[in-house]
Order: structure tokens, then C-alpha cells, then sequence
């Protein structure tokens, strides 16, 4: 009789341990997200020269990818980003010992300010089916990003604020149209006069 309680009060602790462990899932996945706010103040361009370069896809899916790997912004999810007629990143998760394929698009929208909004199409995370919000601010918690790319789990998006990117020599960058679907690409870039 003592055996028997002892199995009983066991598989009622695991059931309970279950429950709570469910129940802490859940409530972090409904959670409010917190938000960065977008950068407001335009970065000033006089005493600059300005040039227009228009590229391709191809040609800046070479770019995004070397960055990737040149500046380490690898986290928990090794990931690539790809241009067809949207952005894609692929990416491959460690969830539980198990690896898990990480697929999400989104329609980049080039602003009057020379920023990008990436908003988000559609995402798969293996058969798993979990909150947009909640997969953006696992990446945004769990990577190490630029501070100009802003992720918005509760809008669904990305801001990549262009005008905030450091490069050398003072250089800045603008996006003058993003349009994936016709392959017409082209940025701004102003370089410093002295």
C-alpha cells in the first residue's frame, strides 16, 4: 500500500512540474513585448557630396551575407538572409537538443527618410507554431544587432535605420527604392567634403 502512494504522489508531482512548466511557456509567450522606440532625429547631410548606386539583388545578398559573418552577428540561431522578391532569412534553432529550421519573410519598404521597415510576412519554425512577436524578441533578446536595427515584436517588423549606420570616413547611407519584385535598387550614399 505504501509503494502504491509513493507512485501516486511521484506522478503527481511530474504532472504538476508538467503544468507549471507549461503554464510558464505560456505566459511568456503572451506576455506584452517591450519596444525600442525608432530613432526621430534626421542625420544631417549638408557639407556632404551625394551619389546615387543602384544594385541587384544578387549583389546585395553578397553584402548583407559577409556582413553577417565579418561582424559575428551570430546568436543561439546561425542564420543567412536571402533576396528573391522579398527578404528571407533562414536560420536553424537548438530547441531542446533538437535542431529546428527558422524560416521568415518580409516586405522591405524603403522611407521618405532613407531608413527601411522590413514587415513581416510569414514565418515557420518546423512544425512549431508560436507568435510572430514572440520569435522577434527571441532573436532581438538573443542577438547581438547593431543599434540601428531596431526589431518591433509587437508591430511585427524591422527598422533598419539606415541614417544611424556608422561607416568608415563618415560615409551614410540612404535607401532610395527597395523594390525586390522588379530588381530596382538603389541608395544614396553621401560622403563627407571637408
Amino acid at each position: 500500500m505504501k509503494n502504491k502512494n509513493i507512485w501516486k504522489l511521484l506522478f503527481m508531482t511530474l504532472l504538476s512540474l508538467n503544468i507549471l512548466f507549461l503554464l510558464g511557456i505560456g505566459i511568456l509567450i503572451f506576455l506584452a513585448v517591450d519596444q525600442e522606440p525608432v530613432p526621430e532625429k534626421k542625420v544631417s547631410t549638408s557639407n556632404m557630396s551625394e551619389f546615387l548606386i543602384r544594385t541587384e539583388k544578387q549583389d546585395l545578398n553578397k553584402l548583407i551575407n559577409h556582413y553577417i559573418e565579418k561582424e559575428g552577428l551570430d546568436g543561439p540561431i546561425h542564420y543567412s538572409v536571402l533576396l528573391t522578391d522579398e527578404v528571407e532569412l533562414y536560420g536553424e534553432v537548438q530547441v531542446f537538443s533538437q535542431s529546428m529550421y527558422l524560416k521568415m519573410t518580409f516586405e522591405p519598404v524603403a522611407l521618405d527618410n532613407g531608413d527601411l521597415i522590413l514587415k513581416q510576412k510569414s514565418l515557420s519554425l518546423g512544425d512549431v507554431k508560436l507568435p510572430v512577436s514572440y520569435i522577434l524578441k527571441f532573436i532581438r533578446d538573443a542577438y547581438k544587432l547593431p543599434n540601428w536595427v531596431i526589431i518591433q515584436p509587437n508591430d511585427k517588423q524591422i527598422y533598419v535605420s539606415l541614417q544611424q549606420m556608422k561607416l568608415k570616413s563618415g560615409i551614410q547611407v540612404r535607401a532610395e527604392e527597395f523594390n525586390l519584385v522588379d530588381n530596382k535598387i538603389s541608395m544614396k550614399m553621401f560622403v563627407p567634403v571637408h
